[in-house]
């Protein structure tokens, strides 16, 4: 059975469908304390580097080029992720998030690696 990725502003309140909670970003979020965010695993192999995080921040609009980067970033990766999320016996692994819009962000490119993955 494949693993369901999700992916789920950490703002939103958790609950008992999100299974696995992997927080996503680099950075804690503001205003969430660690009871609250109920999360699982904080890997930050998983998120952009920090210079990917900031040349995205001040050019938001090349989307697609931060997207081309993050996934060459992951492949760089690949063999922990892989290795981390194989280890992870649940069902459904939610991604967690403080991004604002988290259809355009690298959250999506690392829902989709993960798909491929598995």
């Amino acid at each position: 059975m494949a693993t369901e990725f999700q992916i789920k502003r950490i703002y939103d309140e958790p609950d008992d469908n999100d299974g696995y909670r992997i927080l996503i970003d680099r950075l804690w979020p503001r205003g969430i304390t660690k009871a609250k965010a109920k999360i699982d695993l904080w890997p930050k192999d998983f998120t952009p580097s920090t210079d990917l995080r900031k040349w995205f921040h001040a050019n938001s609009s090349l989307y697609d080029e931060f997207v081309v980067r993050y996934l060459q970033e992951l492949e760089e990766q690949r063999a922990e992720i892989e290795q981390t999320i194989e280890s992870i016996a649940q069902p459904t692994i939610t991604l967690v998030t403080s991004v604002k819009e988290p259809e355009q962000s690298h959250a999506v490119v690392l829902q989709q690696f993960l798909i491929n993955l598995s």
